[in-house]
Order: structure tokens, then sequence, then C-alpha cells
């Protein structure tokens, strides 16, 4: 998907993180991301190792500074069970992934022409916030 993602002309940095904990650490710029802008928007694959994805979920979404990130589930996984828990937890949409490389593209060009260039999306703090 990272390739897939560059290839298709993404015009945002791209931030991989290959667990929980450095996703959160990404998306929080702590740590090695630290100074780093926050996403625009998080891919999120359920079956992450340590912290799976389902739990970084909950945590972006019960923490105020980072509730309002979109996050996409990005998951191989098509059971009714983890869709469901998903939206439950406030995911943003839900998408499996595809086994064509050339669904990949088609979903590629669609997360971009979508969320990065048709979508408004929303402002990380408002005044107030912090109250």
């Amino acid at each position: 998907m990272q390739e897939v993602l560059r290839e298709t002309g993404l015009p945002h940095e791209l931030v991989i993180a290959g667990d929980g904990e450095r996703a959160l650490r990404a998306i929080r710029g702590e740590g090695e991301y630290a100074g780093s802008k926050p996403p625009d928007l998080v891919l999120l694959d359920l079956n992450l190792p340590g912290m799976d994805g389902r739990e970084v979920l909950r945590t972006i979404k019960g923490d105020p500074a980072l509730r309002r990130t979109p996050v996409l589930v990005l998951s191989t996984s098509t059971a009714e069970s983890d869709i469901a828990a998903s939206y439950d937890a406030h995911a943003n949409c839900y998408l499996s992934k595809p086994v064509d490389l050339g669904d990949f593209f088609r979903l590629a060009e669609a997360l971009r022409d979508f969320w990065l260039r048709l979508v408004v999306l929303p402002p990380r703090r408002l005044p107030g916030d912090d109250k």
C-alpha cells in the first residue's frame, strides 16, 4: 500500500509506523517523531503488532487533542464484528484491503481524490478546546 500511495502522486508526506505504539507516537509527534506535523488523516491496519489497531483507534478517538483526526481503517478482515467495532470506536470509514494490484491503485486514487482533494478536513483545535 505504501508503494501504491507514493506512485499515485500522493501530495502529502507519508509516515509509516510498524506497530501501534509507534503509530501513536507518530500521531502525537512524540519520541522519534518529535517536531513532525500532525497527520491530516490516518490509514490504520487493525492487525498491528503490539498494541493493535483497535486499541490505537480507541486511543485516538478518546483523546480530545486527536479525536478530530480522520481514521480510515484498512484491513484484510471482512468480519462484521471488526467492521461494527471500528465504527463503534468512531472510525471515519472501513476499507477492505484489495488483493489485486490494480484494485490497490484504484483504492489509493479514490483515497487521494476523496480524502485529500474533496473533503474539508477538520481543524485540529478550536478556541476553547483546552477547557
